[in-house]
């Protein structure tokens, strides 16, 4: 017995976006989330258009999403926090074009419920901290 995973139409509704350099210095880059997609987006000055760098999909729903910056650092990183109970990290890598987890942490049983840890996430300006919370 096989099982295979197969979606037919990506889900288009973005429900979290975020901001930074996520490749290179001084490039700015939009990540997106759709329901269990994470996109990265590179926008166009000169034309005007946006060009999708990467297209990756999870298996799960993304809960919460934000870009952090380390002290001294000169590129940014992804938080995500999952409906499986885990926030993880994530960093481009523009050679390989794929996201590569940094770290990993469970926080909690699965699915989005506001009890686990993870729903919500705020990041020091100055990439000190980054808080977890629910309510």
């Amino acid at each position: 017995m096989f099982l295979y995973n197969l979606t037919l139409q990506r889900a288009t509704g973005v429900s979290h976006a975020i901001h930074g350099n996520f490749s290179v210095t001084k490039m700015q880059e939009i990540v997106v989330s759709t329901g269990k997609i994470i996109e990265l987006l590179r926008p166009d000055a000169n034309t005007g258009k946006v060009h999708t760098l990467l297209t990756m999909e999870v298996f799960g729903i993304i809960c919460s999403l934000t870009a952090f910056r380390l002290t001294g650092g000169t590129k940014d990183y992804i938080v995500v926090g999952s409906d499986s109970g885990r926030i993880v990290i994530l960093e481009y890598h523009p050679s390989k074009n794929m996201f590569e987890k940094i770290h990993q942490e469970t926080f909690g049983k699965s699915g989005c419920r506001r009890i686990v840890p993870g729903q919500f996430l705020a990041v020091d300006p100055k990439g000190r901290a980054v808080m977890i919370a629910v309510l």
